[in-house]
């Protein structure tokens, strides 16, 4: 009677571990491997995306390169849902896939909705759990026309850490934002980081813009394209393969802009980067948030 006790105990134990991995989120899922061209593919994607209601936002090649693009897309029922977090929840409004030219082949990937979410929202994605879960089903159902991998990659986390996520002891939570600017109102805000993108100051690039007037936010996907300081810089030592990690982005929430810290937006991005590679591109978030500051200057 003991030995079975002991093996129940032991099968419940090994299930409840299991379970636990099981919840675990990675930050990206690849689709698979096309064999046809870039252009090919993405349009593929954006019918495929555009099928479940999604709007294509913007797109561009990451690092300038011909090979890497992302395309961003969104949909009405997210942004109302995230628009109900105050604390910068407009940021999940955005999600991306990422395109990934290889010999004859472009790889797909997509950044994982339920993974953001969880990171963005943090405990606020409990009171919104089935209208995300909506939209995370949806761009599952759309992109699985386009390959049947649908593998996560890039690490793991549990939703529970990544509610509460920072990379080491002392680094930025997400709660700890860097601001940008403080303006006179939202209207010279938008009018002021609107003139600079349009100027490509600082060697960057407008690539998607959502805007809630009514709520007084507005969010600025920014492709950081100096080739010394930018992506073209810091991708390829941190693995370009999470290029639907990018851009990086503004938000505008009254009169102050923001951006996630740098030690925590490239952080959660990449999970597995050790101290070692992360001491590699030590300058990179001051250097974006230099390049961030002054567009709203």
């Amino acid at each position: 009677m003991k030995k079975v006790i002991s093996l129940l105990l032991i099968t419940l134990l090994y299930a409840g571990i299991n379970s636990a991995k099981a919840q675990d989120l990675s930050p990206y899922i690849k689709v698979g491997d096309a064999t046809t061209n870039m252009d090919q593919t993405a349009s593929e994607v954006k019918t495929a995306l555009t099928s479940k209601g999604f709007d294509i936002i913007g797109e561009y090649n990451v690092e300038n390169n011909k090979n890497l693009k992302v395309i961003v897309y969104s949909r009405k029922d997210l942004q109302t849902t995230v628009l109900k977090v105050k604390d910068r929840g407009a940021l999940a409004a955005a999600l991306k896939v990422g395109l990934k030219v290889s010999g004859s082949n472009t790889t797909i990937s997509y950044l994982n909705p339920e993974y953001l979410f969880n990171a963005y929202l943090g405990d606020n994605y409990s009171k919104h759990q089935s209208a995300l879960q909506k939209v995370t089903k949806d761009v599952k159902s759309a992109l699985s026309a386009l390959g049947n991998d649908n593998k996560g990659f890039g690490g793991s986390l549990s939703a529970k850490d990544l509610r509460k996520y920072h990379y080491k002891m002392m680094m930025p939570y997400f709660s700890d934002p860097v601001e940008l600017e403080e303006f006179s109102s939202f209207e010279e805000g938008v009018k002021t980081i609107e003139k600079n993108l349009a100027a490509k100051k600082g060697n960057t690039k407008l690539v998607y813009q959502l805007k809630f007037s009514s709520d007084k936010v507005a969010v600025y996907g920014v492709g950081l394209l100096d080739p010394t300081k930018g992506e073209g810089f810091f991708l390829p030592i941190i693995d370009n393969s999470h290029l639907a990690a990018m851009p990086y982005e503004i938000i505008l929430q009254g009169k102050t802009a923001t951006i996630l810290h740098g030690r925590y937006r490239l952080a959660v991005h990449w999970p597995e980067l050790t101290m070692g590679t992360f001491m590699k591109i030590m300058s990179t978030p001051g250097e974006i948030e230099d390049a961030l500051k002054a567009l709203c200057k």
